[in-house]
């Protein structure tokens, strides 16, 4: 049957408590950026320019921050970073509403640098949790998990701001994110398996680690993101041009249908699909949804193909990224990928934009569609000449054949 591979994955302990709590963690997450937005045009009277910058701050301090905050996990254990991120979520949020912007802005460096590391945590525990043949089944459902934070989590946080204030909403959101670090807390999920050391930290180099196979999945990943990023700011502004901009919630809560629906089947197929060529196909596909954009309804049908892409694609690099990483270093691997999606969706945003208004909206997917796909066959043609020096990786992650620890 269908569900079988889910129904096997989600009898294994620990896994059904982990995605439930990941869900809800992860709304706060989602939340944040557009709150910060609000929060700088309606209560500190200031431009979209300057509330695009500090939501950029914020992205930046979270892409420098999830590896680091990785690699703490991996020497120093789970909970000590979890206490740590949820002190500085609470610092963060409940003073972030009564600063002035100068101060918002460097503060949302720092918040975004010590922001819980859900994404990536859930990531790291889901690879102790599921055995290989059960992994990509774990993080199909962690991607659905994921979009349907994203379909709730900015929809409340504007719900908040409109019908109270966005300062509400920013101790919303900060409330939420402590109430995420403590359930995380509570339940402290394992991020290495039974069979692997727990009693302290292996050393490895990282050279030894970071290859160019997993570089590569790393690109792919960012060129992925941009696409999506640049999606995002391409519906609104092709629905904009067409005079049906009240349609835009509902565009883009379908397109998250179309990448639930493209996770379920891509975790209950047989056979899985490279990362490289499902972040391809997905690129490729997004070309051309700009000339659907006559109507609204024309529009869902265009983004469908490319839709259905976007979750397993998610689901395909976080299961690369867990095979490739050896378990000491599991966690700064997993906070590089996260580094990645972040970076690529920050890019992709502004470069749609400009294309747009250098153009027409319609553009805007070709453009971001376009320089993902290239960026994704350039990470081929250079991992493909790079591979010959790495050494071979099994498909449990571990080196095939060993290599002492170096110092990193």
């Amino acid at each position: 049957m269908i569900l079988a591979p889910y129904r096997a994955v989600l009898a294994l302990p620990g896994v059904r408590p982990l995605l439930l709590v990941a869900i809800l963690a992860r709304m706060p997450m989602t939340a944040a950026g557009v709150t910060l937005t609000l929060h700088v045009v309606f209560d500190l009277r200031r431009g979209y320019a300057a509330a695009g910058l500090v939501a950029a701050a914020l992205t930046v301090g979270a892409a420098l921050g999830a590896p680091l905050l990785g690699r703490l996990v991996d020497r120093h254990g789970l909970r000590p970073v979890l206490l740590l991120c949820t002190t500085a979520e609470a610092l963060f949020w409940s003073t972030a509403s009564l600063a002035p912007y100068p101060v918002l802005l460097v503060a949302a460096v720092f918040g975004g640098l010590f922001g819980l590391p859900v994404f990536s945590v859930v990531r790291q525990s889901l690879a102790a949790l599921a055995p290989v043949p059960h992994r990509r089944q774990a993080y199909a459902l962690d991607s659905m998990s994921v979009e349907l934070s994203f379909m709730i989590g900015p929809a409340l946080a504007v719900l908040l701001a409109t019908a109270a204030s966005a300062r509400v909403g920013m101790l919303a959101v900060g409330s939420g994110a402590v109430a995420a670090g403590v359930a995380m807390l509570v339940l402290n999920p394992p991020v290495r398996t039974a069979d692997e050391p727990t009693d302290g930290p292996v050393r490895i180099g990282r050279r030894d680690w970071f290859t160019s196979r997993l570089a590569a999945v790393l690109l792919v990943s960012a060129a992925a993101t941009l696409v999506l990023g640049g999606t995002d700011v391409s519906v609104v502004a092709v629905l904009r041009a067409a005079g049906q901009v009240g349609w835009t919630g509902a565009v883009l809560a379908l397109w998250a249908v179309f990448s639930l629906l493209g996770g379920f089947a891509y975790g209950a197929a047989r056979r899985s699909m490279p990362p490289l060529l499902l972040s391809a196909l997905l690129c490729l596909l997004t070309i051309p949804v700009g000339l659907g954009g006559g109507h609204w309804w024309l529009l869902c049908l265009a983004l469908f193909p490319a839709g259905v892409l976007c979750a397993p694609t998610m689901a395909a690099t976080a299961d690369a990224v867990s095979r490739m990483a050896p378990p000491a270093v599991r966690g700064e691997a997993m906070g590089l990928h996260g580094s990645a999606i972040t970076v690529g969706v920050a890019l992709g945003a502004p470069l749609a934009g400009a294309v747009i208004d250098a153009s027409a909206p319609v553009w805007g997917f070709a453009a971001t569609g376009a320089v993902g796909l290239a960026a994704v066959l350039a990470t081929r043609l250079w991992s493909g000449a790079g591979s010959a020096r790495d050494h071979p990786v099994d498909d449990g992650g571990r080196r095939s054949r060993s290599t002492s620890p170096a110092p990193s």
